[in-house]
């Protein structure tokens, strides 16, 4: 991979992360396009640094919000910063246990399935397709909700199904408020990613075959810069916008893969 490639994937993730259309699907894509022979454990491995990148900007952009979290957390008072903290943990838990039974065949989705990604990118956009005739309430997330909203963010592990896409769009079918959705979705998912990273590490999961260090730090650097930028003002897109805008982007890039593996 040269340092070019990376630089596009950097970019392309921190672009799409924001918004709900899959950035592993396109970071998958692209790398196809662009003819890179990785391994799997090589591609998950370029994926997950660069969604490490941009859970660092989330970090940035929400350090505020984050450490409310923290500090409702530790108070052990049956406050609001103290529930909102225990709705992001229980929004985790359907996505931590898949994550660690079955993450070899988690890994084997992200080499190149280009087929797969087409697929989950129109269940993406049909998702998003119906979330935007609900009803925009000002209701909050519950515990209920944030369990159902876990299940969502635990499915949206496949590329191609946009985690954003798929929690915010679940919570809009539950009927709470857009702004409070995306705000929960974005948060939600930084433990997570942290999670992720630090277990791989310990089981040394991580291959650089195919990738030299240069290109991983310019990925890196590229997802974080960009992320930060893409997050102030994308955040607000997703806010503002209407969900059927990206249910369209989505039903024509997955077509594009479809076709692309059909037609290669």
């Amino acid at each position: 991979m040269s340092f070019l490639e990376a630089l596009i994937l950097g970019i392309i993730q921190g672009l799409t992360e924001f918004l709900p259309v899959s950035s592993s699907g396109h970071l998958e894509l692209v790398k196809t396009i662009q003819g890179q022979d990785l391994s799997e454990k090589s591609s998950m491995m370029m994926t997950v640094v660069l969604h490490f990148a941009t859970a660092l900007s989330t970090v940035v952009v929400f350090r505020k919000d984050i450490l409310e979290i923290i500090k409702g957390l530790f108070q052990f008072k049956i406050n609001e910063e103290f529930m909102f903290a225990v709705k992001i943990v229980i929004s985790m838990i359907p996505a931590a246990i898949i994550g660690l039974l079955y993450d070899d065949i988690i890994e084997s989705f992200f080499g190149g399935q280009v087929l797969l990604v087409g697929l989950m990118l129109i269940v993406t956009g049909l998702l998003l397709f119906v979330a935007d005739r609900a009803k925009n309430t000002t209701k909050q997330v519950n515990v209920k909700s944030a369990i159902v909203i876990g299940v969502a963010q635990a499915i949206a592990i496949l590329p191609g199904i946009s985690r954003s896409g798929a929690t915010i769009g679940t919570s809009v079918l539950l009927g709470i408020d857009r702004e409070k959705a995306a705000r929960f979705s974005f948060l939600m998912v930084v433990p997570l990613i942290f999670g992720k990273i630090a277990k791989d590490l310990m089981n040394s999961e991580f291959t650089t075959e195919g990738v030299s260090t240069g290109a991983i730090t310019v990925g890196f650097v590229a997802a974080f810069i960009t992320g930060i930028l893409a997050c102030t003002w994308m955040i607000a897109l997703v806010k503002k916008s209407k969900l059927s805008y990206f249910s369209y982007y989505c039903f024509i890039v997955g077509i594009l893969a479809i076709g692309w593996t059909i037609f290669k």
